[in-house]
């Protein structure tokens, strides 16, 4: 008879580091609060005409208003989102990512509330841009750090095997809130006459998004700690730069033509396509609108794919993708609303392969104790300057009589990528370090 053995002991995690019990909780702490802080962000986008005519008028006859609104443009976009990356990173990484998720989000809406009662010009003259601009630079700095808190907050959160599909809904609640920022914006043009907008409507949105931080502040403080570093092993501000060089160059050529391809799909092309096409503007956006929500539909279905097959496939599946067909997709461009669906609800279906896995394959980059900041930092500062330019690199081509060579500089920085992604080690089924 064949003595039967004992099962073999099974290892036991620290339960301060160990994926928590409750991870629909932690979900919709990442979620919620990530959605709130692109809500905020984009009412800005929408609402910007009104905005300008109020705090940056045309016949200002102080020299620094038109002075203030290009360093509004540029500081935020291409300056402080960085800076949040590297500052909410450090944050994360020493003090935990609940901390810096709660500032972000508090950032967010205080700045938010901030354009909310900016004065016009007619009423405090140039203190309304001055407060305009602090208010941007103020949510440039916690977007940035919002991606690099909730990225290793989601991928973190999640169990053995879910780390694709956690890190999907980065994308997803960031789709839910431009959606909604839209929404709220064409209900209250459409509810409101031109007069109402100009003088006090335009204002609503932020003071919504304010308070519904409020509402992500709550959850977020019922959220489990994922990370907590002793004193002695807290990092320094530098110290992902300075330790993981290679690292930090790969989180460079991994972002840079995923976050190209996200602004030239997601944001650009409606414009692209009144460009090149002559396409009716709401028609453009009508169908910006459907795609988004067909593209936030991907993402779990992305993630899940890569939990079962590995990041590389889909990464691949993507830059590959892009590389191939990002000139014969912009170029079937008619002018027609079936072509413009057609096109950019292929571009979200390649897209997915990077959208919906990024915050797991830079969180599987960089070792814990520096994880948040070493992703921050490089991935911000590649957006800004690859996705944030997405808009400027397409008008400059159409402007110098080159437009036909705007959807060639997309697949050539997806090729790159691609490259990356080939020498990219496969680390789905890698257990995180923690």
């Amino acid at each position: 008879m064949t003595e039967r053995t004992s099962p073999s002991p099974t290892l036991t995690t620290d339960p301060a580091t160990a994926p928590p019990r409750r991870p629909l909780r932690q979900l919709l702490a990442a979620s919620v609060g990530n959605a709130v802080e692109w809500f905020d962000w984009y009412a800005y986008t929408f609402l910007a005409t009104y905005i300008a005519g109020q705090v940056f008028p045309k016949g200002a006859d102080n020299s620094l208003v038109p002075l203030l609104s290009t360093f509004a443009v540029f500081a935020v976009g291409f300056f402080m989102r960085p800076v949040g990356g590297l500052l909410m990173g450090a944050v994360a990484d020493r003090r935990g990512r609940r901390a810096a998720l709660t500032v972000t989000i508090l950032l967010m809406g205080g700045s938010s509330l901030l354009v909310g009662i900016t004065p016009t010009y007619a009423s405090a003259g140039v203190l309304a841009p001055v407060a305009l601009v602090l208010a941007r630079l103020l949510q440039g700095l916690s977007v940035g750090g919002e991606f690099a808190a909730s990225t290793t907050f989601l991928v973190e959160s999640a169990g053995p095997g879910r780390r694709g599909l956690f890190s999907s809904f980065q994308y997803v609640s960031t789709s839910i809130g431009q959606l909604l920022a839209s929404g709220i914006a064409w209900l209250l043009v459409r509810t409101l006459g031109d007069g109402q907008m100009d003088s006090w409507g335009w204002r609503i949105p932020f003071v919504v998004g304010a308070l519904l931080s409020l509402v992500g502040f709550w959850i977020r403080q019922g959220a489990h700690e994922t990370h907590d570093a002793a004193p002695a092993q807290r990092p320094g501000l530098f110290d992902a730069l300075r330790k993981h060089p290679r690292q930090s160059l790969l989180i460079c050529g991994i972002t840079a033509g995923g976050t190209l391809a996200y602004y030239t799909w997601t944001s650009y092309l409606p414009t692209y396509a009144e460009l090149n096409t002559g396409i009716d503007k709401s028609d453009a956006l009508l169908v910006g609108t459907v795609s988004l929500g067909f593209f936030a539909l991907l993402q779990p279905l992305g993630g899940l794919l890569s939990d079962r097959f590995g990041r590389k496939p889909l990464l691949l599946f993507f830059g590959l993708g892009f590389a191939l067909l990002s000139v014969p997709l912009l170029h079937a461009l008619t002018g027609s609303v079936a072509s413009l669906l057609l096109v950019q609800c292929a571009g979200m279906v390649l897209l997915t392969g990077f959208t919906s896995i990024s915050a797991a394959v830079n969180a599987e980059v960089f070792p814990a104790r520096v994880r948040a900041a070493g992703i921050g930092f490089p991935y911000s500062l590649t957006v800004a300057l690859f996705g944030g330019t997405a808009p400027y690199m397409g008008t400059w081509f159409k402007e110098s009589g080159h437009s036909g060579l705007f959807p060639w500089y997309v697949a050539a920085l997806c090729l790159v990528s691609s490259v990356v992604y080939l020498r990219l080690p496969e680390s789905s089924h890698r257990e995180l370090d923690r």
